[in-house]
């Protein structure tokens, strides 16, 4: 079991804190293992093993916990003095108005609450009607390219980061397909995994009324990772003789595909003008496992792939990320961390100088200061006009970090 290092030096300082800890992120990408983690450190730091209550409502063991008034009962009765007390709640979208227990222990005990959850509604819904103000929220992904590759030494796998690549480009980073050793189990973990999502995340959650269509959604949208969406033209590829679908159903299964975090919808930020545009929306699946079981196109694959590999980084490493709109033209992402801010251009390959002067050139109505990044898996870099040119391996060890 690796360390999930990026994600506990952001949680840590907020150990003790009273602000409700939520971890969000897609099923099985590793907020169980996250959490015990932090169990782990609270634990090393002296507390006692009374004062940490956990329940992982996905356990049979806790099926009888089911609604807000049953899990009181269950907490209340562990709290006996006045001692701070860690409470962790794994996957707790599961118990019925558990955001009436969450505030009232906040605000009656002494407390310190962390919980995970496989949909954001958890934060934009519930959570934020009783608790506005008083969460702080921690996206977590499968392993990004160097938590992928620190697993793999782990198990005592020496080949090369080339290799590594090659294998993170087509299964993605999910803890359990990471784990199988062959291409047949990889597919039956993955495909389980996506079908747990569909159903659980997604159908019954969201009370979807035809789940062949948001099937049908889900995959253009997988297949067509990086690349500008538009439910109008969605409802028109997806209509067909034997059913018609419209566009504001289109819209609710996009917004219902976001929740359970399998895609993002990246907005576009006007450089010029310094504002958010709420059109010409892009979506980028989380984990490229996914694209590879649900893709269906082939033409200038590795460019959607590369571009996608490098948005899902720069979320792991807690940037807010926008597509960026020039005056002429657009650059693939700009990244927000607090103050710190960076422009990235994702390419596969720079072949010729009609590349190099395309990726370069996308920076020309740039005019500020801040950090701006080439990206592709050259070997041989070729940074010019203040522009770094990175390869892709150095970009997900940490080049910008």
């Amino acid at each position: 079991m690796i360390k999930r290092s990026i994600y506990l030096d952001r949680i840590r300082p907020f150990y003790e804190s009273e602000m409700v800890k939520v971890i969000m992120g897609i099923r099985r990408c590793g907020k169980s293992t996250l959490m015990r983690q932090i169990i782990g450190e609270i634990e090393e730091s002296g507390v006692a093993g009374d004062h940490i209550i956990y329940v992982n409502f996905e356990d049979y063991k806790y099926r009888g916990i089911s609604n807000a008034d049953a899990l009181y009962e269950y907490i209340e009765g562990k709290i006996t003095d006045s001692e701070k007390y860690y409470l962790f709640f794994d996957e707790i979208q599961n118990v019925d108005d558990f955001e009436l227990v969450i505030n009232s222990f906040r605000s009656v005990h002494n407390t310190s609450i962390f919980i995970t959850g496989s949909n954001s509604k958890l934060l934009s819904g519930e959570l934020a009607t009783h608790l506005g103000g008083r969460t702080l929220s921690f996206r977590l992904m499968p392993f990004n390219f160097q938590e992928f590759c620190e697993f793999k030494a782990d198990e005592g796998d020496k080949r090369s980061l080339d290799e590594y690549m090659r294998e993170y480009m087509i299964w993605g980073g999910f803890p359990l397909v990471c784990k199988e050793r062959d291409e047949n189990s990889k597919l039956v973990v993955l495909s389980n995994i996506f079908d747990s999502i569909v159903l659980k995340d997604i159908v019954m959650r969201s009370k979807v009324a035809s789940p062949v269509v948001l099937e049908r959604v889900l995959e253009y949208l997988i297949a067509n990772s990086s690349t500008t969406i538009s439910g109008n033209k969605m409802a028109d590829i997806l209509s067909g003789s034997w059913q018609s679908v419209s566009p504001p159903v289109i819209y609710d299964y996009l917004r219902f595909i976001n929740d359970a975090y399998v895609c993002d919808k990246v907005s576009r930020y006007d450089i010029r003008g310094k504002k958010v545009l709420s059109f010409e929306e892009k979506t980028y699946v989380c984990d490229l496992g996914f694209f590879h079981i649900k893709k269906n196109r082939v033409k200038d694959e590795y460019g959607y792939i590369i571009e996608t590999l490098c948005y899902n980084e720069l979320v792991s490493r807690g940037y807010q990320v926008f597509i960026g709109k020039t005056q002429k033209g657009e650059i693939d992402f700009i990244a927000v961390k607090g103050e710190k801010r960076l422009y990235v251009q994702a390419a596969y390959l720079l072949a010729d100088e009609s590349v190099v002067e395309r990726e370069f050139g996308a920076y020309k109505n740039v005019q500020d200061n801040y950090p701006k990044y080439v990206v592709s898996m050259d070997k041989v870099t070729v940074s010019r006009d203040g522009i770094t040119h990175m390869n892709l391996i150095d970009f997900c060890l940490g080049g910008l970090s």
